[in-house]
């Protein structure tokens, strides 16, 4: 069985500690925690709310991970800017200290991976120059999560510098250190990649260290509740089982706060769904073959 989650980008209207209350309650078992001013504004949280908020998941079993995609974090005019390929260095150095502070929030709460991306490219920049930018950034990042013993999971982004499967082979291929590793959304799946997605998955899984959950339609970057995509599930989450994977998966449906409740529900059901029918595809086959 895959460990289920939420992230609280979805959960805008609700306190943190609301939000931790919930997702227990619902029988989940992780929490993706978004940096943002609802949840430990990286600005302004100190050491004894974090101490808390990591006693607070650990008496509700809930496992946390550092979500970074937070849309105005660091400019309230700009969505997901700077980062770290933006042209100015000193832009690229606000994101880089902002992926620091959650690498440090993170050792303080228990996670283990802080998820994050490369960022858009910003107009007149050249590829080779983004790629160096964000080559030189990770470097700075990674040993600084390394001595946090924390994970970087890296998540393509559609529209960003690094957006599909194919680019992030790429930057595996630049860097090798194990502290960083894939952050993979099942729902970009269906805008960046050729099907069979389960195919497109099978060929990275070894790199995967955090999932995202949600479904999209073909071609179209926006998160929709499970079910309501062009995505089938159960191919996708059995190339995760078979392969072992062991950290989170983590439903992300950022625009839809306002039926948060209604969702929290429906979509750990969905997902529990489609591994009881797995388990039960499973065993009538192990029936043929001994029949």
């Amino acid at each position: 069985m895959l460990r289920y989650g939420y992230i609280t980008n979805g959960l805008a209207d609700h306190t943190l500690e609301q939000a931790i209350e919930m997702l227990s309650t619902a029988g989940y078992q992780g929490i993706g925690i978004t940096l943002d001013h609802q949840h430990l504004d990286p600005s302004s949280v100190d050491d004894p709310h974090l101490a808390d908020v990591g006693a607070l998941l650990r008496s509700s079993d809930l496992e946390p991970v550092i979500e970074t995609g937070a849309r105005f974090a660091l400019d309230p005019m700009r969505k997901h800017w700077p980062s770290m390929v933006s042209l100015d260095a000193d832009d690229r150095k606000r994101r880089i200290d902002y992926y620091i502070r959650a690498i440090q929030i993170a050792g303080s709460i228990g996670a283990q991976v802080v998820s994050l991306w490369s960022g858009v490219a910003e107009p007149g920049s050249a590829r080779p120059d983004g790629e160096r930018f964000l080559l030189e950034a990770l470097g700075q990042l990674l040993p600084i999560a390394r001595e946090h013993g924390i994970t970087i999971g890296f998540e393509p982004e559609p529209g960003m510098l690094i957006e599909s499967l194919e680019q992030w082979c790429w930057l595996r291929q630049q860097i090798t250190d194990e502290t960083l590793g894939l952050t993979v959304d099942l729902g970009h799946l269906a805008v960046t990649e050729p099907s069979p997605f389960d195919a497109a998955l099978s060929q990275v899984v070894s790199d995967v260290v955090h999932v995202h959950v949600d479904d999209c339609a073909r071609g179209v970057h926006e998160h929709l509740p499970l079910g309501t995509g062009e995505l089938d599930f159960a191919p996708l989450l059995r190339v995760l089982i078979e392969h072992g994977y062991s950290g989170l998966a983590l439903v992300e449906l950022s625009r839809d706060s306002h039926r948060a409740p209604e969702l929290i529900d429906r979509s750990i059901r969905f997902l529990q769904g489609v591994e009881t029918d797995l388990d039960s595809s499973c065993r009538d086959n192990t029936r043929k073959g001994t029949s």
